[in-house]
């Protein structure tokens, strides 16, 4: 069972930074996406970006493109979220989530999810 427990979410201003983690646990990672949603209030929730465990390979939403980092720390199995000119936009609450296939963007590709940590930027 795959428990994954987000953290590093807040109050932010306009153009500040945010790093968000994600731990993970309950099994081994090999060829799985670890990726990064969000949904703000009364949205549909959308893909941020993921990475590739095996491989490194970092996928990104264009609407986040140039401004997110996604990156992992095996050791820690730990997947971060840096965040850079973050736009009131951006307020939402964000969720890890594991997909066992690489390269997932989708969605409903993911069969694991966290709860989610909410940030809020303000203008």
């Amino acid at each position: 069972q795959v428990q994954l427990v987000e953290s590093g979410g807040g109050l932010v201003q306009a153009g500040g930074s945010l790093r968000l983690s994600c731990a993970a646990s309950g099994r081994t990672f090999s060829r799985n996406t670890v990726g990064w949603f969000r949904q703000a209030p009364g949205k549909e929730r959308e893909f941020v970006a993921g990475i590739s465990w095996s491989t490194g390979r970092k996928y990104y939403a264009d609407s986040v493109k140039g401004r997110c980092t996604i990156s992992r720390d095996s050791a820690k199995t730990t997947v971060y979220l840096q965040m850079h000119s973050l736009k009131p936009e951006d307020t939402a609450v964000y969720y890890c989530a594991v997909a066992d296939l690489i390269g997932a963007t989708m969605q409903y590709e993911y069969a694991y999810w966290g709860q989610g940590t909410q940030v809020t930027v303000s203008s």
